[in-house]
């Protein structure tokens, strides 16, 4: 039991820096297919010929999700470190102070065979809480990426279809978004971006320049779409009014066909709760007390075999 206690203590920690590693791998496909989507032909050949993308990778996604401070990769890699050292401390006090012993003692005090069934379970439970324990961090920096690209998502189809509605009235777009951000709260996350894409402008930078900058930095499908629509009406000279109403209409449709899909879906998901919360409490209320019963039996026909 220690020789398994001591190899645990080593592969868990290896399986979570290898899952790590693939989870951060997918990110940087993700991110390259951007950047070549992107980027000006005399950049992309820079970017290809170096390994660039991949170092700074987890601050980027730190970036994605909100953290963008300088001390933000330093911060999760320390409190990553902490998740792992406190849940093995977990570990450790639960094999120390008896409670795994006791929870098996437990099981075997069940009528005959069904205690069998929990066993995997409670030789595993310390592991499933040192996983749940570590990857805390990780847990709270996905979230915060889903908050984020949820709310950008709930504001841009309001504001697409303003930006739209004031440029076929007459007014640019530098000039119908700023009369669009006049009446978004400030502390939105696509309100926050369309302000810097005004201040790269400021700066000098152009117009497809600062687009393709706001797309790096939210890396949203719909936001991509948009600013590639965009782009592609900037370089090409044509209207950006029409196409502001082509893809605030071809928004409109696939937010529809996402709700028409999650509405389909919704009796299928139910199906997980109910069979896994409410159906065994059903089966144990009925058939409990008949079980048990027949486990008594079971049990006394044995004993009378035995003698």
């Amino acid at each position: 039991m220690r020789n398994l206690t001591i190899v645990g203590l080593w592969l868990v920690p290896v399986v979570l820096i290898f899952g790590a590693y693939l989870v951060l791998r997918r990110m940087g496909a993700g991110r390259r297919s951007s950047e070549r989507l992107f980027a000006q032909p005399g950049e992309l050949e820079v970017q290809l010929g170096g390994d660039g993308m991949v170092t700074g990778l987890l601050r980027r996604w730190l970036f994605l999700a909100g953290y963008r401070q300088s001390v933000a990769t330093a911060g999760f890699v320390a409190a990553t470190i902490v998740a792992i050292a406190f849940a093995l401390a977990v570990v450790y006090i639960i094999r120390q102070t008896g409670l795994l012993a006791d929870l098996l003692r437990n099981i075997a005090l069940l009528p005959s065979g069904v205690g069998d069934l929990f066993l995997p379970i409670a030789y595993l439970a310390p592991w499933i809480m040192f996983l749940m324990v570590a990857m805390v961090p990780w847990l709270v920096v996905r979230r915060s990426r889903r908050d984020r690209v949820e709310r950008v998502e709930q504001d841009l189809p309001l504001s697409l279809e303003l930006l739209a509605t004031l440029s076929e009235a007459g007014l640019g777009f530098d000039a119908a978004l700023a009369r669009v951000l006049d009446s978004v709260r400030e502390d939105r996350p696509l309100a926050r971006e369309f302000r810097t894409y005004q201040s790269d402008l400021l700066a000098g930078r152009t117009r497809i320049e600062s687009l393709r900058r706001l797309a790096r930095r939210l890396e949203i499908s719909s936001v991509t779409i948009l600013v590639s629509a965009l782009v592609q009406a900037e370089q090409l000279g044509t209207g950006i009014a029409g196409a502001l109403r082509r893809q605030a209409d071809d928004l409109r449709d696939r937010r529809r066909e996402r709700a028409n899909a999650f509405a389909l879906a919704l009796p299928v998901k139910r199906m997980f709760p109910l069979v896994v919360c409410f159906m065994p409490g059903i089966f144990v209320w009925t058939l409990g007390p008949f079980f048990v019963q027949l486990f008594q039996y079971a049990d006394t026909f044995l004993h009378v075999r035995k003698f």
